[in-house]
């Protein structure tokens, strides 16, 4: 059984305190949604330890890149260790890593921060992605999430898309000067996020960074039968 969300929008966190954690952990099943759904994925994960999936929405599957849906059966049907190439991307600073894989929409991420529905940042590989906010509310995002802590325990950080947020040079430019003092790879142009092309992730699981072969691993499957 699976829970495929329809879209995004708005209103997920409203939800939060009123679900009923421990009949998701009694039924498991597989979730998968992102941008304003980052805030059911994160809770449901932290509060069940139940792998869940950002990925592709329904509403978007007719009009997006196919990879999208492709990227997503593969992840709920297989039992073989994943290893994603991201050629597309550019390294910001190199490096390998290693940690779970957690993150999501950057805006849903930082509302999360202190409440009980974000999962332990310290020693993730992290991904991020937005929409439609301009290049000043993502400093002032990014520079929120550095100055509570959290950056300072991720292990890695990979930057989806950033859609009509601005040019890509001033964002790798802020990028760099959030992350270059953290000694940590960073991955920019990751495609995740709001753009044509969606690579479905699972969040929880642990996950291998290779920036000299621009490769993400995942060891385990991300379903069991």
């Amino acid at each position: 059984m699976a829970v495929f969300c329809a879209r995004g929008g708005y209103g997920s966190l409203r939800l939060l305190d009123k679900i009923q954690y421990d009949l998701i952990k009694e039924n498991p099943k597989i979730l998968v949604g992102y941008s304003d759904i980052t805030a059911l994925l994160m809770a449901v994960h932290v509060k069940t330890g139940l792998v869940t999936f950002h990925g592709p929405m329904v509403s978007g599957l007719a009009t997006r890149d196919q990879g999208n849906w492709d990227s997503l059966h593969g992840l709920i049907t297989s039992s073989q260790p994943l290893v994603l190439s991201f050629r597309e991307g550019a390294v910001l600073l190199p490096g390998r890593a290693r940690g779970p894989l957690l993150g999501g929409n950057l805006s849903l991420i930082c509302h999360l921060l202190g409440t009980a529905f974000l999962p332990s940042l310290a020693g993730c590989i992290m991904f991020f992605e937005e929409r439609g906010e301009a290049l000043y509310r993502l400093d002032r995002m990014l520079t929120q999430l550095k100055l509570s802590g959290h950056l300072r325990q991720v292990s890695a950080v990979l930057a989806g898309q950033f859609e009509k947020c601005g040019d890509r040079e001033g964002i790798d430019a802020l990028l760099m000067d959030i992350f270059s003092d953290l000694d940590i790879p960073v991955v920019t142009d990751f495609p995740v996020g709001h753009g044509l092309r969606n690579q479905a992730l699972p969040l929880g699981l642990v996950a291998e960074l290779d920036t000299n072969r621009m490769t993400l691993s995942i060891a385990e499957a991300c379903v069991r039968p």
